[in-house]
């Protein structure tokens, strides 16, 4: 019996060793999701809570402006630090991004960031009325825009149906990191073959952190280095997969960043680990697994009872 439809259950201590990407065991992913949240339409979280106990209904102007700060401002404050480092970020972009804030796009791409799947505004996949049309166009949207073929994605809000992995499988994805369940990547059933279900982070993610939990500005800074602590010896037999998840108006205002450049020069003083785009780190484990998830491969057959 499986505890769920898509990814059997296994202890990490009991998964077989995998050989780390070249010699370095801790694998740091940027992931930046950069978002479109449209004005006339209620925000899909707000930094402030309704005013005098009325609903924000659109406009919503003070949890628009949180937002679009994040973008103009602090989007480049962190582009710019990852640059003065060599480091390539995963941009989980929204792919209306692209046609509303065209010079993000743009600045995305001379950044040499991969386009990882996103929706098509900020909305989720529960909420549309057919999530292939929107799955299709928002794949269909970022391939033209790059010519990556965009084999990774994450719902927004880490919403999915019963039906999704199995649609962004048929149309080409084959990392999702919806399901969040393990530090390393593992293999998922759909009816269209194996995918891979990849690591994401609520716990080193800026929403959470400062958003939901309200915790000091330095909270990222303490996290990282205590996650660092556990995984160096962890690595010692298996690898880990260290996921950032990132928000420009969360991440990128200047108090924050601030913090979060301290995390990047602690990484990036250790020799054990190296920096990877979430394509980088599926591909790594597709080979180092070597099963092509022959485990999973059968749909029809159902989970075992």
């Amino acid at each position: 019996m499986w505890s769920n439809p898509r990814v059997p259950f296994q202890l990490s201590s009991d998964r077989p060793a995998l050989r780390p990407f070249q010699g370095k065991p801790i694998m740091v992913n940027v992931a930046m999701n950069i978002e479109y949240w449209p004005f006339d339409r209620p925000m899909p979280r707000g930094v402030l809570p309704p005013p005098h106990g009325k609903p924000s209904d659109p406009p919503d102007v003070a949890n628009f402006a949180w937002v679009e700060y994040g973008l103009r401002s602090g989007l480049p404050r962190i582009m710019r630090a990852l640059a003065e480092r060599g480091i390539k970020a995963s941009a989980l972009m929204n792919a209306q991004v692209a046609d509303v804030y065209p010079t993000i796009a743009d600045a995305v791409l001379a950044a040499e960031w991969e386009l990882v799947g996103h929706g098509w505004f900020q909305q989720s996949l529960k909420q549309v009325d057919d999530e292939e049309v929107v799955i299709v166009r928002s794949l269909n949207r970022l391939r033209g825009l790059s010519g990556q073929q965009v084999r990774a994605w994450l719902g927004a809000g880490i919403g999915e149906t019963l039906d999704t992995p199995d649609v962004l499988k048929k149309h080409g994805i084959q990392f999702l990191h919806d399901w969040l369940v393990d530090d390393l990547p593992c293999w998922m059933r759909t009816r269209h073959g194996p995918m891979v279900a990849m690591p994401y982070t609520f716990e080193l993610n800026d929403v959470p952190i400062y958003g939901v939990q309200h915790n000091s500005t330095d909270e990222i800074y303490k996290r990282v280095e205590a996650t660092l602590a556990v995984f160096e010896r962890e690595a010692k037999s298996q690898p880990r997969v260290l996921t950032l998840a990132l928000h420009p108006h969360q991440i990128g205002v200047p108090h924050v960043a601030y913090h979060f450049e301290r995390c990047l020069d602690l990484l990036q003083a250790r020799d054990d680990v190296v920096f990877m785009t979430s394509s980088q780190i599926g591909d790594w484990f597709v080979e180092a697994d070597g099963t092509d998830g022959a485990a999973v491969a059968s749909y029809n057959d159902g989970p075992p009872a």
